[in-house]
């Protein structure tokens, strides 16, 4: 290298000596011979100061060389792609990383405008970065997804700053992508991880090995009551625990450890922060870290409802074997209820068949038949009446009422089976006559009070019945007592439901189907008012129920008993009757009540055929109309005989017995209305009112 520079200085030197020769001619120097010397030596020193500075520049650019090289490396090879982009995006120059970044060759990308690669959901970030770069002289950064892959999307980060000129700015990039994804996948499971931990129904925490509380979720602070920040870090036994629990649950913990695995399905009770106990389903996992027990988690999960549910369901099936015990004894009872009767029916009707009867055996056996019939009548309208209280078809009809009548009837009426059976009857009234006059359905207040004087005889042997009322402001209060039976206080509100009597238990069942009381309590309830019981076993009872004292003014009148005062000499004869009935042996019954009046008789048996007798007979005086009959009904029958013949007097008598058969009657076109079976005095009176005069 030295031959080198010392070659090139020798041709350097040759060169100017020639220069110096043809610019200057030769002249004498002006010097001594020692100043030339000094010269010379002068001249050589700063030969070698030339020659030192050139060795130290021929250095300086090789090392230049390699800084060059290096720069280029590191600017072209480096991780992050540089780029220089013009105001307009405009890619000016860029790195190897950068083309490799952006997916395509260098040529292709310059002057080619960045924000093409750009996606559109973000190009409105990048453009604003790149608007901040260019008015600002401080970096500037974004994050924007780049179009290089359709299936996999790449984030980059973008550092940019303004250069010297201000024309163009410098952008470093950075790939985001696995940090981005990273993220975007924690924040989903952070979304999911908080949506469980609040959709969760169980409660979920945590204890370390010493029982301190490091976690909880919002389920199981909600269920407790208490909050996060009052939760962790204190020692869950002393916080919700209940005592008389530790020992079963520290158990419990050592069943878990033992085990290595869920103690499951574990039930107790926790304590809220209001101090209310929660019944609760526990399971509980231990966790270490491979060698050490660090803690147990556990899974709550509030059981009050299954609790209930389970009650509930015990109650139920106690329900349920009360009602197959009640519907057993029911049906015992009704097969009773109904064969007895029957037995005293067709056994004494076949016994009437026997020859040589005397007359009094005859009577006795009659008197047994109609005793049984009336047994069977009432069990079959307690049966239609709960029918039709349950069908909601009862209906409350408001008319005057005398209650002191009422109550003087009741006691005329049971006082000869009362004191057949040794016992003493009272009635006591407590308003003066004036006043006894109220609103109110009459033949419910009749039913229930015969019903509970009727219970009243039924369950006294002996001693004495009183029944009667007292007014209390705006009601009566009405009661029957008796010294009967009594009744267990744990059966009191049992015997007003349907087939239940004080005792089903008790083998010497009274006579009765058990539904008595139970339609006494709809009427009383239909009607405003309630009913309730006070009894005693073995020292008697006292049914009261109240209904609202209502009146409205009353004319001055005489109050006639139509059966008691009606004179029973009076006779009528020479009516002319058309007794429309299909059934042959209704027909016949009806006709025997009235053989004995002479009257004429006439039959049908369809509907038609009734208004055809009716309009080639316009001398008929009654009809009795049967309601269920062929062809047409006997509604419908009414109401033709009512276009041609409007003076006819027609009695409406039906088996179906159910609410509103007698206004559909009387609508029709009937005058009155009987229920079968047909009683023969009831008949007689209706008759009597409207042809006595005959």
């Amino acid at each position: 290298m030295k031959k080198e520079n010392q070659s090139e200085a020798e041709i350097l030197r040759k060169k100017a000596e020639i220069l110096l020769n043809k610019k200057t001619p030769e002249t004498p120097s002006p010097f001594s011979e020692i100043e030339m010397l000094k010269l010379i030596h002068e001249l050589e020193v700063h030969q070698v100061e030339l020659e030192l500075q050139n060795d130290e520049l021929l250095r300086a650019r090789t090392i230049a060389e390699v800084a060059t090289n290096k720069y280029t490396n590191l600017y072209e090879f480096a991780p992050s792609g540089y780029f220089t982009l013009s105001t307009g995006s405009e890619i000016i120059e860029m790195n190897i990383t950068g083309t490799q970044m952006l997916g395509k060759n260098r040529s292709k990308l310059i002057n080619h405008r960045f924000t093409l690669f750009v996606a559109p959901d973000t190009r409105l970030v990048f453009n604003l970065f790149l608007e901040k770069v260019f008015q600002s002289k401080i970096q500037e950064t974004c994050e924007v997804k780049l179009i290089v892959n359709v299936d996999i999307p790449k984030y980059v980060l973008l550092t940019g700053i303004i250069t010297e000129n201000q024309k163009q700015c410098n952008i470093t990039m950075v790939d985001i992508s696995e940090r981005k994804l990273l993220e975007d996948k924690l924040l989903a499971e952070q979304v999911f991880r908080s949506s469980i931990e609040v959709s969760l129904s169980s409660g979920i925490a945590i204890v370390d090995k010493n029982g301190k509380q490091i976690y909880v979720n919002p389920s199981f602070c909600r269920l407790l009551g208490w909050s996060e920040e009052e939760l962790i870090g204190r020692t869950a036994p002393y916080v919700y625990w209940p005592v008389q629990h530790l020992q079963s649950i520290e158990k419990a913990f050592q069943t878990t450890l033992a085990n290595k695995a869920p103690k499951e399905g574990f039930e107790l009770v926790f304590i809220s922060k209001d101090g209310i106990l929660i019944p609760v389903q526990v399971v509980i996992s231990p966790f270490n870290n491979g060698k050490e027990l660090i803690g147990w988690l556990a899974n709550v999960i509030c059981i009050t409802e299954r609790k209930q549910a389970e009650r509930e369901l015990i109650k139920a099936k106690e329900r349920a074997e009360e009602s197959d015990h009640l519907k057993s004894a029911f049906l015992a009872n009704m097969s009773h209820e109904i064969r007895t009767p029957m037995n005293g029916i067709l056994g004494f009707a076949s016994l009437l068949k026997e020859p040589n009867l005397t007359g009094e055996e005859q009577q006795k056996y009659i008197r047994i038949i109609e005793k049984s019939g009336a047994r069977m009548l009432n069990i079959i309208n307690d049966i239609v009446d709960i029918s039709k209280i349950e069908a909601g078809l009862m209906e409350v009809t408001m008319s005057e009422s005398n209650v002191n009548e009422q109550i003087e009837y009741i006691y005329t009426f049971f006082k000869p089976e009362v004191e057949a059976k040794g016992l003493h009857l009272f009635f006591k009234n407590s308003l003066p006559a004036k006043e006894s006059h109220i609103e109110t359905d009459r033949e419910k207040v009749y039913a229930i009070l015969t019903n509970l004087v009727k219970n009243a005889i039924k369950y006294t042997n002996q001693g004495s019945i009183e029944f009667g009322y007292e007014k209390k402001i705006e009601y009566l209060e009405f009661f029957v007592k008796d010294t009967g039976i009594g009744i267990a206080k744990n059966r009191q509100e049992a015997i007003f439901e349907r087939f239940i009597q004080a005792d089903i238990h008790d083998t010497n069942a009274y006579q009765g189907a058990g539904l008595g009381l139970a339609i006494t309590k709809a009427y009383v309830e239909m009607l405003g008012g309630k009913i309730w019981v006070e009894s005693e076993p073995g020292k008697g009872s006292t049914f009261y129920f109240i209904i609202p004292y209502t009146t409205k003014k009353q004319e001055q009148r005489a109050v006639a008993n139509v059966v008691s005062q009606e004179d029973e000499s009076d006779q009528f004869t020479n009516v002319k009757i058309l007794i429309a009935e299909d059934d042959e042996t209704s027909d016949f019954l009806i006709t025997s009540m009235l053989k004995k009046n002479n009257h004429e008789v006439l039959h049908t048996q369809t509907g038609i055929e009734t208004v055809e007798v009716c309009r080639n007979n316009p001398d008929i005086d009654l009809i009795l109309m049967d309601i269920r009959m062929p062809n047409i009904s006997g509604y419908e029958a009414t109401r033709q005989i009512r276009q041609f013949n409007k003076e006819v007097i027609i009695i409406a008598q039906t088996a179906y017995g159910l609410s509103g058969d007698r206004q559909k009657a009387i609508d029709a076109g009937c005058n009155e209305y009987l229920s079968k079976p047909i009683d023969k005095d009831e008949l007689l009176r209706l008759m009597k009112k409207y042809f006595k005069r005959l």
